[in-house]
């Protein structure tokens, strides 16, 4: 008997075209995703945007600029972009901070007058020497790792004769001193190596300190975002699970019109006063209504449990989730019209969504993803809701700053609606 049954599984599915190929195409296509985002290759590595304040404007914060900028990990910026084609003006430390907060970049340095005089040394750290700040946005804690580290490597790689000019004077501190004729080759050795610095500016790498010894450039390091917060990334995930979970909701929501179309209901309904149009907006308030009510939820166990600040950010809140949960609504809706059964409703929301979710960064941080991965998540509505409660519950933004992604979910869900109502009407005139 097991043989028949599973002849019969096999021919169900065989007939509903839709749901065969879409039980083929989501493992595929979620691999897919998932391999380019993960797969390592050098082509895809995301590059970590640092702010440079140059308040030395020596010869060595010159050099030690132009050595972050030859790094390929690295995308440093020295001014704002050119508005309407006029240059900015340079980053300055106040600035660059704001430009921090805005999430602009996740890191910005800035080299303090002075630093040219003592650029590199060894040995106890000075109270009195310059040192360079480093402020951070610590929502992203790869990318301050990244740059502190990178910036030591540079210091060698960009300024070897200095290293080796306070290499000599250590040596000739803690040693017992060199001989006349010792100190004459170290310093021709010594102008050798700045006239081949000069002229290649970084050619030839030297070999990486000892991670145990003193870093030769001291770096201040200061969260200018985050810093006074109780778990710090607990409301991003509560954005981004909420999110996505959000449009499987909507997505299960939306499917009762395939529901009441196949038992027969849908014709009695419309048979009466109730119109295609006065349906859809009835289901799209009740998914609106249902989403809003899963985020108030999800984030007040985020409040009592995990310390979120919820009660001090609630107008950005209900501002963001009415709008989130009006363009997943929209989505379920547009779903269900395109699909003629559950059968095909299940692999299509599954695999539309979970592409969305992790594109759109509720899987995985898209700052974290490659630069043409974080672009082409802002199709998704997953993107623009978390960047939205990002902007609320992390960066302590006005409501009137949400704009942007308001105004993108409310579009975003108007049209998907339109298109909706606009392929439902096949049930009118079935």
């Amino acid at each position: 008997m097991i043989l028949p049954i599973v002849r019969t599984g096999l021919i169900a599915l065989r007939r509903d075209r839709g749901a065969l190929a879409l039980s083929f195409i989501l493992p595929i296509a979620f691999f897919t995703i998932f391999a380019v985002i993960f797969g390592g290759r050098r082509d895809t590595t995301p590059k970590v945007s640092v702010l440079v304040v140059d308040e030395d404007h020596s010869s060595a914060s010159q050099r030690l600029i132009q050595g972050l900028e030859r790094e390929g990990s690295l995308s440093v910026k020295k001014r704002p972009a050119s508005k309407q084609g006029a240059e900015q003006p340079d980053y300055t430390a106040a600035t660059a901070e704001g430009a921090v907060k805005d999430g602009t970049a996740p890191v910005a340095l800035i080299i303090p007058h002075g630093f040219g005089e003592n650029p590199i040394s060894f040995g106890a750290p000075n109270q009195n020497r310059p040192t360079i700040q480093l402020l951070k946005d610590s929502s992203d804690m790869v990318a301050p790792q990244v740059i502190a580290g990178l910036l030591q490597k540079v210091a060698m790689t960009s300024m070897p004769d200095i290293m080796a000019e306070q290499g000599s004077k250590y040596m000739d501190k803690y040693a017992g001193g060199f001989t006349p004729e010792q100190k004459k080759k170290i310093d021709a050795g010594l102008e050798e190596l700045r006239k081949r610095t000069s002229a290649e500016r970084g050619g030839q790498e030297a070999a990486p300190a000892d991670s145990n010894r003193g870093m030769p450039i001291p770096v201040t390091t200061r969260d200018v975002v985050g810093e006074n917060k109780n778990d710090p990334m607990v409301s991003f995930y509560a954005a981004a699970i909420g999110v996505m979970f959000l449009l499987f909701t909507a997505s299960g929501a939306g499917g009762s019109l395939l529901d009441e179309a196949e038992s027969g209901t849908l014709d009695r309904v419309l048979s009466s006063h109730v119109t295609m149009g006065t349906l859809l907006g009835g289901k799209l308030c009740y998914c609106v209504l249902l989403a809003f009510s899963q985020l108030v939820l999800m984030f007040t166990w985020a409040w009592l449990v995990f310390k979120v600040d919820f009660m001090s950010h609630i107008p950005g809140f209900v501002v963001m989730g009415l709008s989130t949960a009006f363009a997943v609504a929209a989505f379920g809706m547009l779903l269900a019209s395109i699909c003629s059964t559950r059968a095909q409703l299940g692999p299509l929301s599954t695999l539309v969504i979970l592409i969305m979710s992790s594109v759109g960064g509720s899987m995985f941080p898209r700052f974290l993803m490659p630069e043409a991965m974080q672009k082409a998540g802002l199709l998704t509505i997953n993107a623009w809701a978390i960047d939205g409660f990002t902007k609320v519950f992390w960066r302590d933004e006005p409501v009137s700053h949400l704009w942007p992604q308001v105004l993108v979910l409310l579009g975003v869900g108007v049209v998907l609606f339109a298109i909706a109502r606009r392929l439902a009407r096949r049930w009118e005139y079935s």
